[in-house]
């Protein structure tokens, strides 16, 4: 488990194609089951209506070869390729419905994962050490982290993570609304992610998310001891059974966990740092004077 989610690689790492569309990750069985029926679907209406794979992809403005993977379910078609794909064979919409499942499988197994547990949890707790959360992150600040990655991603696995990343913030609609709390390092709202407009937008963004009715966020000072995060990362998520799961960058090699006793050292932990780190009023004042510059 990470909040944050761990990007996958796909084609930026393999020299893939410039084609629109994204690879299938062959661990994600559900991914590659749904991407597969959908390709093998669409090949059978393609030679049903007599098209060859490359009058079919001149005829909804995509390339043969593209043609051959979607239909092979080794390619993530997008949404405009289903769509034009449905009007070339006449397929009255069904086609095009296929979106609806083949979106789902746009993100990471890793990041789906994630965010159903957040869209089951009635608690979640966040400390993140060297950058904001994924779920406090503009489209703009996630972008620019994205593209400062070494070794590249391509641009269009960046839109998808992105997406993916945006996507997670639904958990701040929920109702009942979830109980949460952030604790994030003074440096890292100082660093100036994307541009000074970029970086601002996202401290307007803190502020807007840390006055919600269900949300606590804390700023850790820079002049401060040494505290359980210095490690890295720790999260505890609680469901309305009364069972947790958590996990910390310091504790347990990294690995998520749902044992009780190390639970309660996780908690011990996140609450050591909640209790060091400046009061909610006080961290939204802190982020207020960052914005007007006098801090």
């Amino acid at each position: 488990m990470s909040v944050d989610g761990e990007a996958v690689r796909t084609r930026s790492e393999t020299g893939g194609a410039d084609e629109p569309g994204w690879e299938v990750d062959p661990d994600d069985e559900w991914g590659v089951a749904v991407i597969t029926t959908v390709g093998r679907q669409l090949k059978l209406r393609r030679e049903a209506a007599g098209l060859r794979a490359a009058e079919f992809g001149a005829a909804i403005g995509y390339g043969e070869d593209l043609v051959y993977k979607v239909e092979g379910g080794k390619r993530i078609p997008r949404q405009d390729y289903l769509v034009r794909a449905d009007e070339v064979l006449g397929a009255g919409g069904l086609v095009a419905a296929a979106w609806e499942d083949v979106k789902k499988v746009r993100y990471p197994k890793t990041v789906r994962d994630i965010a159903k547990l957040e869209a089951q949890a009635v608690e979640v707790g966040i400390y993140v050490c060297n950058s904001i959360s994924g779920l406090l992150q503009t489209p703009d600040h996630a972008r620019a982290l994205f593209q400062a990655a070494q070794p590249p991603y391509s641009p269009d696995d960046v839109e998808r993570m992105v997406a993916a990343r945006i996507a997670r913030r639904s958990i701040f609609e929920r109702d009942p609304a979830p109980s949460i709390s952030f604790v994030l390092e003074e440096a890292t709202l100082r660093r100036e992610v994307g541009g000074t407009m970029v970086w601002r937008q996202q401290l307007e963004h803190l502020l807007e998310v840390g006055r919600l009715h269900n949300v606590t966020l804390q700023v850790m000072p820079t002049k401060t001891d040494a505290h359980p995060g210095v490690d890295g990362r720790i999260e505890v998520l609680k469901f309305p059974d009364g069972t947790a799961v958590g996990r910390s960058d310091g504790a347990f090699n990294g690995r998520p966990t749902s044992d009780p006793k190390q639970l309660r050292i996780l908690e011990l932990r996140y609450g050591t740092i909640r209790a060091q780190a400046l009061t909610p009023r006080e961290s939204l004042a802190f982020i207020e004077q960052l914005l007007l510059g006098e801090t």
